[in-house]
């Protein structure tokens, strides 16, 4: 090969390693710039503050405020407690609420020590051993839902009927993780269907604002407080019923969607200090001025339902951003 064929030749692999690298380049560019075009920019906006968290072991049952919660899948845990875990039947599996024994709400359920700790008014205070694998499992029905839970025992069934005074006989049951769960896809379509809780009304998380209770506070003869509502997480810092709006949020790691608006029952004519059922009021009230949702035509709106889209820690304190993209 001869100086002027070799020079050639070098002359077009040079080329082709040049076009190569010309068209690497444009194809890194074209992936960076379509990347950016799918994948869109998330912006957070500071909606409001947690004033409060609050923990419903048993449903129907006493709150547990707390500063600091972790935020799962299934709703608010600290500790052994975990929101809306435990639940009280009728000897057939139907559940039994405040909606039928408003006393119920005078109930706490806490546990410690590895116990299970149940008190109530003008009664003594009942400890039973929180694990009692032995005991049967028990197929339940919250509304029209399938679920399971765990029987809590004799004693605890005792206490219980014994306190409210029923002619029936009732019993505890505590949801475990490997128990059938309630799937609120089932009854209304707008959860996803894989989510699973075990034995809220319908959503893991119900959030709503302070703004909201006091803008209902100012139709109402007799004020009410928020624990009247039984949320699991309360907002300050924001205008009245901006819940409604806030689609999907974050506080510290965790990001939540919104689902549904809350409608309101019977449930919230309970006094969550005497257990007295008015049957009236604030419901009645409610149902002037909150009637926003068609889908739940008879029952006001005040609150809203979320799923937990990523798990962390909540603290009282910290703020809610809205996200948008």
């Amino acid at each position: 090969m001869n100086f002027k064929e070799a020079s050639a030749k070098l002359f077009n692999e040079n080329r082709k390693v040049s076009l190569f690298a010309a068209g690497t380049a444009v194809a890194v560019l074209g992936l960076t710039f379509g990347y950016k075009y799918i994948r869109r920019e998330k912006k957070l906006t500071k909606v409001g503050v947690v004033s409060q968290l609050l923990v419903h072991p048993l449903k129907s049952g006493k709150a547990v405020s707390l500063e600091t919660a972790e935020c799962l899948r299934m709703g608010l845990k600290c500790g052994e407690l975990q929101d809306r875990h435990w639940l009280v039947i009728t000897e057939d599996g139907h559940m039994v609420t405040a909606r039928q024994q408003p006393r119920l709400v005078l109930v706490s359920l806490t546990c410690q020590g590895g116990q299970l700790c149940l008190g109530g008014p003008q009664m003594e205070e009942l400890r039973v051993p929180l694990q009692q694998p032995n005991n049967k499992v028990v197929d339940c029905r919250v509304f029209s839902l399938d679920v399971q839970g765990r029987d809590c025992g004799d004693g605890v069934s005792e206490w219980l009927t014994r306190y409210l005074a029923s002619d029936k006989t009732v019993r505890l049951v505590h949801y475990e993780p490997h128990l059938k769960p309630q799937r609120p896809s089932v009854k209304e379509p707008l959860f996803p269907e894989d989510e699973e809780v075990a034995y809220p009304d319908a959503a893991p998380i119900m959030l709503m604002s302070e703004a909201s209770v006091r803008d209902l506070n100012s139709r109402l003869d007799h004020e009410v407080t928020v624990s009247q509502f039984r949320p699991s997480i309360v907002v300050n810092d924001c205008e009245a019923f901006t819940e409604d709006m806030w689609d999907h949020i974050q506080i510290g790691q965790v990001e939540m969607k919104r689902v549904i608006g809350c409608g309101r029952c019977i449930l919230t004519t309970v006094d969550p200090e005497t257990g007295v059922i008015s049957r009236k009021e604030p419901l009645n009230t409610l149902k002037t001025y909150r009637l926003t949702d068609p889908k739940q035509k008879t029952s006001p709106i005040l609150g809203q339902y979320y799923t937990v889209k990523k798990t962390g820690v909540l603290h009282v304190g910290e703020p809610v951003y809205k996200i948008t993209y």
